[in-house]
C-alpha cells in the first residue's frame, strides 16, 4: 500500500457544533476533487488536538461509498443531505 499524507488546514469556529457544521460543508465540497476523503473528517479544540470529533457517519455502504451523513445520525445512512 502506498504511503498516505494527510493535511491539517485550521479553520477556526466558536464551538463544537458549529465546528462540526463548517467541517460537514467544507468536506461536502471538497468531493469534487478525487483525493479527498471527507469522511474521516474530525474537529478539536484548538489547545487539546488529541480529543477529536468525528464529523460524518463514514459507515460504509453498498458500492463502496460511505455514509455522509452528521456522525450519530437518526435513519439510515445516505450519500446526499436530507431535506
Amino acid at each position: 500500500m502506498a504511503q498516505r499524507y494527510v493535511i491539517h488546514l485550521p479553520v477556526v469556529a466558536n464551538d463544537l457544533p458549529a465546528a462540526q457544521r463548517l467541517a460537514r460543508v467544507v468536506g461536502r465540497w471538497l468531493l469534487v476533487l478525487p483525493q479527498t476523503d471527507p469522511g474521516e473528517t474530525t474537529v478539536s479544540a484548538e489547545d487539546d488536538q488529541n480529543v477529536r470529533h468525528r464529523v460524518f457517519c463514514d459507515l460504509l455502504m453498498p458500492g463502496g461509498r460511505r455514509c455522509l451523513l452528521r456522525a450519530d445520525h437518526d435513519g439510515p445512512c445516505a450519500r446526499t443531505l436530507r431535506r
